[in-house]
């Protein structure tokens, strides 16, 4: 993380900022905000790549391959 980035403030419930800060201290994060933004940003960078699976070009490719495999029809 850059240390010169913007920072926004995020307010969260006490009993799972507590949670949180207890599971900080299992691993190697130095901080409970380091935590919260690796998981954050873990889950938006899977954000989207269900829609991107195949392209067309991609997915007529592959259906020619299996049908040359005997796969297909």
């Amino acid at each position: 993380m850059k240390e010169k980035e913007e920072r926004k403030a995020v307010f969260l419930p006490a009993e799972l900022y507590s949670k949180i800060e207890e599971r900080v201290k299992a691993t190697g994060f130095g901080s409970v905000e380091e935590y919260i933004t690796f998981v954050l940003e873990e889950v938006l960078k899977g954000e989207g790549e269900e829609e991107q699976a195949f392209s067309k070009e991609d997915e007529e490719e592959v259906k020619k391959r299996l049908k040359a495999l005997g796969y297909l029809d």
